[in-house]
């Protein structure tokens, strides 16, 4: 039976985007959402309450998109939390390079409130499917 999906975490830098998501995934989706600004402190929230999903800003100063997703995949804690990347850019030649990074799946910039909700499901569902 899979796990029903409660707990997010939003990492993204740019404090309007990540406002915003939050309120629609605690409004509309009815989620507890734990937000970041930097990959750093997305694992050090991580650490502290390991989230059921995480969505993750690509491009952000310092510790980028992909090397958070690193930390998050070499962490035994962390290594079997999906991870959803934000991203701007969905080229399908990019896509396939963060699917192959470890990402579980890749929303574009800008969504949708409802379009955000429905491609987490997806996701989550998808996640769960292949984890059978």
């Amino acid at each position: 039976m899979k796990k029903p999906l409660r707990d997010i975490l939003i990492v993204d830098d740019e404090a309007d985007l990540l406002r915003l998501a939050q309120l629609c995934l605690e409004t509309l989706g009815g989620f507890h959402v734990a937000s970041a600004a930097t990959g750093r402190q997305a694992l050090d929230c991580a650490f502290a309450n390991p989230p059921d999903l995480v969505l993750l800003d690509v491009m952000m100063p310092v510790m980028d998109g992909p090397t958070t997703l690193a930390a998050f995949r070499a962490d035994a804690r962390l290594k079997g939390v999906p991870v959803i990347f934000m991203t701007a850019r969905v080229r399908a030649i990019e896509v396939d390079d963060y699917l192959a990074m470890g990402a579980d799946g890749v929303i574009a910039k800008p969504y949708a409130a409802d379009d955000l909700l429905r491609q987490i499901r997806e996701i989550w569902d998808r996640f769960h499917a292949d984890a059978v």
